[in-house]
């Protein structure tokens, strides 16, 4: 049987492990969206694992969700993120950067723009601001022609991304942000060619995909998605329909690999590994849900067919989170006050494993 700890290739990499450290925002950056030095010490202590993603990184200024986080749209932010990768590199791993492109999840009082969606409906709760939690605003519903400049924004950031250093990029297309906003049935009610169907409500996703393989390569592009999830009210209907046209399209685009979220029923997501000839990493829990991705649940989706399985928060608190699965010692738990709380405490200063005579 397939083990966490056995090699992978995934395009032109060798992954020493399976073990994948998943995307999660930590909202660290400095003003203009930079990557700091403290982001750089925190990857490089968690290289160990197959593969990183990086958190979010907003392909452009409407695009980004929450303030604190980093960019990938101009030439300083580029320069801020080489430390960050030379040390992963460094440290003997290697780092994939997610581009996450808020759409209708964002704020003005965060980028001085109204944000913009596929409809003028709004997100479902509050959004983070530079001063407090706010309800989200309705956004401005994109005219047909803007579409593919955004879908063209993911590519953009993903030339910056291999400029900086990153050995790939992973569209952001789960979780309610604009990816998952156009396959949304309740957030998309436009009736043109991106809107109502299937066929329609796929298109933004595949052409961002296409472009961002023509802008730096298949090998180095994946994309996560997270099908029949629900976030800041992005449902969808016609799951299995839905996800089953996409992943067909994306099949001919030879991706690196598609990363699917536990957010439909095992039936669903089994389908869905059939029906992707490629790559398949599984976050085999729900994100942010009551549990976290243990070596049970890893070592059950391997046996299911994920070539690869991703860890959000249990690596907050491990940075040596493949050495503890491997020898079954303890997982620290996590202090979820710090999650977003900014600073070098709880992002830092949590320990690899000391053991005792």
């Amino acid at each position: 049987m397939t083990t966490l700890f056995e090699q992978y290739r995934l395009g032109e990499l060798l992954l020493p492990n399976r073990v994948v450290m998943a995307p999660m925002s930590r909202v660290r950056a400095a003003a203009g969206g930079l990557a700091t030095p403290s982001m750089a010490t925190y990857y490089a202590q968690r290289a160990t694992a197959g593969l990183i993603v990086s958190e979010g990184v907003q392909p452009s200024l409407i695009g980004q969700a929450n303030p604190g986080t980093p960019g990938l749209y101009d030439d300083a932010q580029v320069a801020s993120w080489r430390p960050v990768t030379a040390a992963v590199h460094a440290n003997g791993g290697r780092v994939f950067a997610q581009i996450m492109h808020g759409g209708r999840v964002g704020h003005p009082d965060t980028t001085g723009m109204l944000p913009v969606g596929p409809s003028a409906v709004a997100a479902t709760g509050e959004v983070f601001t530079p001063t407090s939690p706010q309800p989200a605003p309705v956004p401005r519903a994109l005219e047909t022609a803007e579409v593919p400049e955004h879908a063209r924004s993911y590519a953009e950031a993903a030339r910056r991304a291999v400029e900086a250093g990153f050995d790939g990029v992973e569209l952001h297309g789960a979780n309610g942000y604009l990816i998952s906003q156009f396959l949304s049935s309740a957030a998309n009610l436009r009736t043109d060619r991106y809107g109502g169907s299937v066929a329609n409500r796929i298109r933004f996703a595949v052409e961002a995909t296409a472009a961002t393989v023509d802008a730096i390569g298949a090998a180095r592009t994946g994309i996560r998605l997270s099908p029949g999830g629900t976030f800041w009210g992005a449902e969808e209907s016609d799951v299995p329909e839905l996800y089953a046209a996409l992943l067909d399209e994306l099949a001919g685009l030879g991706l690196a690999y598609v990363h699917l979220e536990a957010t439909s029923p095992d039936e669903v997501l089994t389908g869905l590994r059939r029906a992707w000839p490629g790559t398949l990493i599984m976050n085999p829990v729900l994100p942010l849900g009551p549990k976290q991705t243990d070596r049970a649940a890893a070592d059950r989706w391997l046996g299911l067919g994920a070539d690869l399985i991703s860890f959000g928060r249990a690596f907050i608190a491990n940075p040596d989170l493949v050495e503890r699965l491997r020898t079954g010692v303890p997982i620290a738990p996590v202090d979820e006050a710090t999650y977003f709380q900014g600073g070098d405490a709880g992002y830092l200063t949590y320990p690899a494993y000391v053991h005792t005579a």
